[in-house]
């Protein structure tokens, strides 16, 4: 069986304010044409199929449309929702979408039973496992641990005690939308930390036959049998030098054959450049930047004047402007997610609290503030 892994299509999404849904489509137009090229049996979306829980309706256009076409080539479909879906609104009529061939696993009920799809070597469980917001999924189990490891553990318990049940041969594959202990985090992706702890051990996933993980918008392989395909896109300039596309992934008789990635499209190259304004308006090694998604760092002295309608006349893509100028003190430029990437929400509200006050939150502030932050999770899984 041949399977095409991808994930965090975030259909819906745009770029600085650049719309993005054109080149969503391209990947689109890709993703189906190598599924007919590659004879692909199974597609496998690992979560965050939208950018929003209440995704614009041409990204709910463009996502029907690339089920349809992923359908008329033949091939299946396995997707779960993520932490950016809605995981109510992705549910809805599941059983009568399944039997046209495509299966949507949003649900905390469905965990740990499979969609079996039959080969010449006989059957495959696919095990979907939407992303699990701890503070909904521990009660909905009864789990007296917290955060991401202790719900996903326990997702994992289910699948391998209903694989066990199963006969001897059937292979498995598990759809997981987490952030596995090593994976490396671009500027793209929303928190996910509880407590701090968002991070799960790559051997939760032990027992299956491969892992199809989503939310990292980086390849990446934890594990020779547990990668991440990444975004097709790029939706932060941290991501300047990722390699998009997808995994295509072979199962034979007793399991994992190998992998192979397989390039998308790039709709428009992103990079990073800094200079002072008239060396970077001059100078002929910025000339191949003309047609890229820019984000300009300016480091003259003095800031110069109207500086973005400059720019703008060599480099028209250019989205960012930044200054460092020369000579002052060096500072952390790096972007905000990556500086506060230790730090949890509420731990940011409460430094806020500290700085504009010049004392620390109160514990019956500290209280009010987690207690917001909880209830904000309860209604956005709700959605």
């Amino acid at each position: 069986m041949r399977l095409l892994h991808t994930s965090d299509w975030h259909l819906g999404r745009s770029f600085h304010r650049e719309n993005l849904i054109d080149a969503q489509a391209a990947f689109i137009d890709h993703l189906v044409e190598t599924v007919r090229a590659e004879a692909v049996d199974v597609v496998v979306v690992a979560g965050d199929l939208y950018d929003r829980a209440l995704p614009p309706v041409e990204a709910v256009r463009l996502f029907g449309e690339a089920l349809r076409r992923i359908r008329a080539t033949g091939a299946r479909a396995v997707l779960i929702a993520g932490n950016h879906d809605s995981m109510a609104r992705l549910a809805y009529a599941t059983d009568l979408i399944d039997a046209s061939g495509v299966h949507v696993r949003a649900s905390l009920e469905g965990v740990g039973t499979p969609v079996v799809i039959e080969d010449a070597h006989g059957p495959v469980a696919f095990y979907g496992i939407p992303y699990l917001e701890p503070e909904i999924a521990r009660p909905h189990w009864g789990l007296s641990g917290r955060g991401h490891a202790a719900v996903l553990g326990h997702a994992m318990d289910l699948v391998r005690a209903d694989l066990a049940a199963r006969p001897a041969p059937t292979r498995s594959v598990v759809l997981s939308h987490a952030f596995v202990t090593g994976g490396a985090p671009s500027d793209s992706e929303r928190d996910i930390a509880v407590g701090g702890a968002a991070h799960v051990p790559v051997s939760v996933f032990d027992g299956v036959n491969y892992v199809a993980l989503g939310h990292l918008h980086g390849r990446q392989t934890m594990a020779e049998s547990v990668r991440y395909s990444g975004s097709p896109l790029a939706y932060s300039f941290s991501e300047e030098h990722h390699l998009k596309g997808s995994w295509l992934v072979d199962l034979d008789a007793s399991g994992f054959a190998g992998a192979r990635f397989v390039e998308a499209p790039v709709p428009r190259p992103l990079a990073r450049i800094r200079g002072r304004l008239e060396d970077l308006l001059s100078g002929a090694e910025w000339e191949r930047y003309t047609g890229h998604w820019l984000q300009v760092t300016l480091t003259d002295p003095l800031r110069p004047i109207l500086p973005m309608d400059r720019l703008r006349e060599r480099f028209p893509h250019t989205l960012v402007l930044d200054f460092a100028p020369e000579g002052e003190q060096p500072r952390d430029d790096r972007a905000w997610a990556r500086r506060t990437a230790d730090r949890s929400e509420p731990e940011l509200v409460l430094d806020f609290v500290d700085w504009a006050r010049g004392a620390p939150a109160t514990d019956e502030e500290r209280r009010l503030v987690r207690a917001a932050f909880k209830d904000i999770r309860h209604r956005e899984a709700a959605r």
